[in-house]
């Protein structure tokens, strides 16, 4: 027991110290009325012609209503409508995209069997290699038949897209609060934090461009899906409405 909390303390430590050497390089606090989209894309509909079900089979499809800004958060509205799930996807493409820094997010998570909340990154390079070759970075991922479990994943094409690299984490008390979900990534690994304790640490040695393409600028999406192949098919009609609170996102550099 003292040893696990003597690495609890370490590598909180260690995140802290990493946090206290860069610096604020954006955020956004949602404190407006709208979504800025400048800085925001939204992503409507069930994926259809090209990415049916959003490539995992999943329920929902996204609209540009199911968001309000409220109190300096963004709030995403999990719904069911008569037959149909409801949700939003937004992301960053083309108007902020990062390479290496520490990127984090403060939320609040819905929960319940067929939930699945994400805060995550792609590489800006996917409309011209595709899908996994250009990577993928799962910050967040919780799916909510699986209570106290948050995921945390890197996609490659070296893992043939499948969840290879990643970690899943007990953590009691996730569904209860806010969370500080974030990743510090540098040239040479990717390093995962939950409230500042260091889940999952990805540092190959081998880094061609299928094993390691994060050496280049990514981008952010926030969403939540129904079911689908990672969140179940199962889905309890009973938790909606649900909602995903989002404090801010932030990258240090």
């Amino acid at each position: 027991m003292k040893n696990l909390l003597l690495g609890v303390i370490i590598s909180t430590s260690v995140g802290f110290a990493q946090q206290a050497q860069r610096k604020l390089v954006w955020e956004e606090n949602f404190n407006g009325k709208t979504l800025n989209e400048k800085v925001w894309n939204f992503e409507y509909g069930d994926g259809c012609p090209n990415n049916c079900g959003w490539g995992n089979n999943e329920k929902q499809l996204y609209t540009d209503k199911n968001h309000i800004l409220k109190d300096g958060n963004l709030i995403i509205n999990i719904n069911k409508e008569g037959d149909k799930y409801t949700s939003t996807r937004i992301t960053t493409a083309g108007k902020k995209e990062f390479q290496y820094g520490r990127m984090e997010a403060r939320a609040k998570l819905p929960i319940g069997k067929g939930i699945w909340p994400a805060f995550w990154m792609l590489g800006s390079n996917i409309s011209k290699v595709g899908w996994p070759k250009s990577g993928e970075i799962d910050i967040l991922e919780y799916v909510g038949r699986e209570p106290h479990q948050v995921y945390t994943t890197l996609h490659t094409q070296d893992s043939h897209g499948n969840s290879v690299n990643s970690k899943k984490t007990e953590i009691k008390n996730i569904e209860e609060g806010f969370h500080v979900y974030a990743v510090e990534w540098t040239k040479d690994k990717m390093e995962f934090f939950v409230d500042e304790r260091l889940v999952y640490t990805f540092n190959p040695e081998v880094k061609n461009e299928d094993v390691w393409p994060f050496n280049q600028p990514f981008f952010f999406i926030i969403n939540t899906a129904v079911g689908g192949n990672f969140g179940g098919h199962d889905v309890d009609n009973t938790i909606f409405p649900q909602q995903f609170v989002i404090d801010y996102v932030k990258v240090y550099q």
